[in-house]
């Protein structure tokens, strides 16, 4: 039996390949003749450097810049040949954060400006930027900040960072630091794509604030202010660039920094699951494979909505390849429901000090039922 096991980051405990070789332990103890592969993949959020480097091959590079709170940090980025690939969430993430130190309103995504600075200055013209994991909710005002943007109040100062800024935003100044503005267009100095991990727009009932602010440590009061200081940003926007980044499909993501993106970059926002699933070569991986592994942290409707293994479960489906989900807890188990989803079944490692180990154990233990081969293992 060939194997693919194509996991995402468990989110804060494994990275994908940490997980996937858990898992690809736990098959070789259950099914010793198994040919297996791993395959980290990712949709733009934790992960991307990891999924993308195999196939776009480059250096690992290190700068020093802002974190989401302004302080200095490390962050790492991929430079293959003059494409560049940067994580926000190594500069601006969540997770650079501890729980009492969420700061909604004053997190900023200034240190991903920073990173494109970066990769500009050693020559990337093709920039490829992972949407996901965000500590702020700035609308990627902070990113433009850093670039060389002038964002005003009406009294002509610098707005303050983060969320709690954009309420004063009266005026944007200026061209950004590494590329001229004629009119309307960009001159062609270096692309960059933004790979969205939702569909969510900007403002609105699905939007960044009412949607994401929580996850960000948003209470009510926060979220009601960011999304009135989002909508201010975005009437601002439109008034500089003519771009209505309110209802901008993923304009959401990372908490707005990909409609930042599009209005201060002119980038493109693309899916960045299938993004990553074709650079990775998955489908063809896939085709030549029995069986489907993947799976993330917590396997929910989520992962149906723009999350790479709910791509990857949708290609194992339109291959007719049969597929199980290794997850920390999973809410999706009705039968019928993993049925439609060509889900033969899931497996739960549940919470443990060791989240390897539990994978490597669940897999071992579960698969063999899940197979029909109930005397194996």
């Amino acid at each position: 039996m060939r194997i693919l096991i194509a996991p995402n980051a468990f989110k804060g405990t494994l990275t994908a390949a940490a997980a996937g070789e858990a898992a690809a332990r736990g098959v070789r103890r259950a099914l010793p003749g198994a040919a297996v592969e791993v395959l980290p993949i990712a949709d733009g959020g934790d992960g991307l450097l990891e999924a993308l480097r195999p196939a776009l091959g480059g250096k690992i590079m290190r700068s020093r810049v802002e974190g989401p709170l302004g302080e200095k940090i490390t962050a790492r980025w991929l430079l293959a040949g003059s494409t560049a690939v940067i994580e926000m969430a190594e500069a601006s993430g969540l997770w650079r954060l501890g729980g009492a130190e969420l700061r909604p309103l004053d997190a900023s995504t200034r240190g991903v400006g920073q990173l494109i600075a970066a990769a500009a200055a050693k020559g990337a013209v093709k920039i490829i930027v992972g949407l996901g994991g965000s500590a702020s909710n700035d609308g990627g005002a902070g990113c433009a900040q850093a670039f060389g943007f002038d964002l005003l109040d009406a009294k002509g100062r610098p707005i303050a960072k983060g969320a709690r800024g954009l309420a004063s935003l009266a005026s944007i100044k200026g061209d950004g630091l590494l590329f001229s503005r004629k009119k309307s267009s960009l001159s062609p100095l270096f692309k960059v794509t933004g790979l969205a991990d939702v569909t969510n727009p900007l403002c609105g009932r699905l939007g960044s604030a009412r949607v994401f602010g929580p996850q960000k440590g948003a209470g009510p009061r926060e979220v009601a202010f960011m999304e009135k200081a989002l909508l201010n940003y975005a009437r601002i926007v439109k008034d500089h660039f003519n771009l209505n980044i309110s209802t901008l499909r993923g304009g959401a993501a990372a908490g707005g920094l990909g409609a930042g993106l599009a209005s201060f970059f002119g980038a493109d926002l693309e899916n960045g699951a299938d993004f990553v699933l074709e650079k990775t070569g998955l489908g063809k991986k896939l085709a030549c494979a029995d069986l489907l592994i993947t799976g993330e942290g917590c396997f929910d409707q989520q992962t149906f909505y723009g999350k790479a293994p709910g791509a990857a479960l949708a290609t194992a489906a339109r291959l007719g390849k049969p597929a199980i989900v290794v997850c920390g807890v999973s809410l999706l188990k009705t039968p019928a429901e993993l049925k439609r989803r060509g889900i033969l079944g899931v497996i739960e490692a549940g919470k443990a000090p060791s989240p390897g180990a539990a994978i490597e154990a669940a897999v071992g233990r579960e698969l063999p039922g899940i197979l029909g081969l109930k005397g194996r293992g």
